[in-house]
């Protein structure tokens, strides 16, 4: 299957792209996937032209783009939104996006208000279901709720119910509950479609990468100093619990794959 990898990063340091990357290549099939830089380099597939899309995450405020890569970009979630209405069932394309390109997508749909929030969400949190997730077969394999990697300063609220229902889209799942903050939970996931799917985490985070990651002495010192040692040590234990982050990377992003291998398979059976 052919897969498109959205690189959203815009040349800046991350996580994200080898954990993406590490995921594709230990999955059970083999992909042809090609990475499109879209923010350093205007790089932009063609709908017709991959089976697969995956959006990553990525810096700044998502609602401030550049047109030069901006419209083209918009103008890819348009083609694989009407593709997808056009065909059978098995002739779909599948989508997810992640964190950044979420809120992007769902600023597009209208499906919601992106705001910078009072301060940042860096760490690991918990996500609740919602009604529609909690139906959802996909997610079955998590808890309620279940642990995320949440780093970002944007978020998607004020949902807009008539364009939801407007479009078939379900919310699957909202942020933590803090009965003590007058604030409304952001919008953490939806499944903007069968095929179509988004969340406002980074479900591809690496268990084992990310700890090497984050040990690193600058690293360490600088989270402590911004976030407090508490938030830093409860990052590094969640990262190593089984029940925990590492259980979110292995279901969500794999069995998104599983979904859309299966279906092709389905196709060239019949």
């Amino acid at each position: 299957m052919r897969l498109a990898i959205i690189d959203m990063y815009n040349g800046e340091e991350n996580q994200g792209m080898r954990c993406i990357g590490e995921i594709i290549t230990e999955h059970s099939h083999s992909f042809d996937s090609k990475v499109f830089d879209v923010r350093g380099k205007c790089q932009i597939p063609k709908c017709e032209d991959f089976d697969i899309f995956i959006f990553t995450g990525g810096p700044g405020n998502p609602l401030e783009g550049d047109p030069k890569w901006e419209t083209p970009y918009y103008q890819l979630i348009d083609d694989l939104w009407q593709y997808n209405l056009k065909v059978s069932k098995n002739q779909k394309k599948y989508v997810f996006f992640i964190c950044h390109s979420f809120q992007m997508a769902c600023h597009h749909f209208k499906l919601g208000k992106i705001t910078k929030r009072k301060s940042m969400s860096f760490g690991t949190f918990k996500v609740f279901k919602t009604e529609d997730g909690l139906k959802d077969d996909f997610f079955k394999p998590l808890p309620n709720p279940f642990y995320i990697a949440d780093f970002r300063s944007y978020q998607v609220v004020e949902l807009n119910e008539k364009q939801l229902e407007k479009i078939g889209a379900k919310v699957l799942f909202r942020e933590k509950k803090r009965p003590h903050i007058p604030l409304e939970r952001a919008i953490m996931g939806v499944r903007f479609s069968e095929e179509i799917l988004g969340v406002q985490f980074h479900p591809e985070a690496d268990p084992e990468g990310m700890t090497k990651h984050f040990m690193d002495e600058e690293r360490q010192k600088y989270i402590i100093e911004h976030h407090s040692e508490e938030k830093y040590q409860r990052m590094i234990d969640h990262l190593n619990d089984p029940d925990k982050i590492p259980l979110t990377h292995q279901v969500i992003l794999p069995s998104f794959l599983d979904n859309a291998v299966n279906s092709r398979r389905q196709r060239l059976s019949q």
